[in-house]
């Protein structure tokens, strides 16, 4: 039944889920972590499909298909964004761990022996990954290919090429003292550059954030309430029909606009800007689209609860006025 239900995910997606499952660290089995997935997810999208088709009166198989797809999304979400936290903490920990390999290759110890001893408790997960090439090293691996099985194993392009930059300082047999030494000044350097780009943009992501968390539904609410108001305005009105007599090309008639449609429409608008926006402010932000993934559901919870909370001040202070 496992093995039934994994093969319902494409060939790429199990190879993406088996490649971020070996960066995050999770020995669970492709087929077993699938399995639980997907029967997450199918019950989360009945729930949420039941709730929307109750009080909003969404489609229920609409609804269905489309929570399920959004669990999906959210679920292989969730494992990029440890996989990118990981690769993240390893980066900023890289250029003491360099250093610190210099300074033991300066007091004479070897290669090997160097990245030992310069593993701190602090460096968490990652000292786990540098026991690990160690202990593949002591059992006869070559410290090269060592070293670049823990550097696949975590999601960092710094981490993968400065070992690959070790490997080949190691192999022409240059000055690995001096190669570190540069090697963590460089890494400092370009995170001093970094953190001054994201200060210069942080004023476009809050921007960005503030008009799509906050202008956004405090607009979709007016608008809506100004439909009930024209609705109900024009259902009252008993215009009678002389503009073919008088030659006016103008035609009044009542508006058939449903408001659970323009509430549904709304939804899914505030959820397609939400996503969208989220992406752009990665983008902005960090240089990668799936950086801002994890602003989707804050950004869609946000969105959507301030629309019917504008909506229902509106209409409370507002509503007397017009009969609605």
């Amino acid at each position: 039944m496992i093995r039934i239900i994994a093969k319902l995910y494409p060939e790429k997606i199990r190879a993406s889920y088996k490649t971020l499952l070996g960066y995050v660290g999770i020995s669970t089995p492709l087929e077993t972590y699938l399995t639980f997935i997907f029967a997450i997810t199918t019950a989360s999208s009945i729930i949420f499909a039941f709730l929307l088709n109750l009080f909003l009166g969404f489609n229920l198989f609409l609804g269905l298909v489309g929570m399920f797809l959004l669990s999906q999304l959210l679920a292989h979400s969730w494992l990029t964004l440890n996989a990118d936290a990981r690769g993240k903490f390893v980066e900023d920990l890289l250029p003491d761990l360099l250093q610190l390999m210099a300074s033991n290759l300066r007091a004479g110890y070897t290669l090997d022996r160097a990245l030992l001893l310069a593993a701190r408790p602090e460096f968490g997960r990652f000292k786990d990954e540098i026991n690990r090439a160690g202990k593949d090293v002591a059992t006869g691996k070559n410290f090269n290919e060592a070293l670049l099985e823990m550097s696949d194993r975590i999601k960092s392009e710094k981490l993968s090429k400065t070992v690959q930059l070790i490997v080949a300082g190691q192999r022409s047999g240059g000055s690995l003292v001096d190669l570190l030494s540069q090697s963590a000044g460089n890494l400092r350097q370009q995170k001093l550059i970094d953190e001054r780009i994201r200060s210069g943009v942080l004023v476009y992501v809050i921007f960005i954030f503030a008009a799509i968390g906050f202008g956004s539904p405090v607009l979709f609410s007016l608008s809506s309430f100004l439909i009930d108001i024209m609705k109900n305005i024009f259902s009252e009105v008993d215009i009678p029909d002389t503009g073919g007599n008088i030659g006016i090309p103008i035609s009044f008639s009542e508006i058939n606009l449903d408001s659970t449609f323009v509430v549904q429409y709304t939804i899914l608008s505030m959820i397609i800007t939400s996503v969208m926006g989220s992406l752009i402010i990665g983008l902005i932000s960090k240089g990668k689209k799936k950086a801002g993934l994890k602003y989707i559901p804050i950004l869609i919870v946000l969105t959507i609860s301030l629309f019917f909370i504008v909506r229902f001040l509106i209409s409370t202070m507002l509503g007397g006025l017009f009969n609605i």
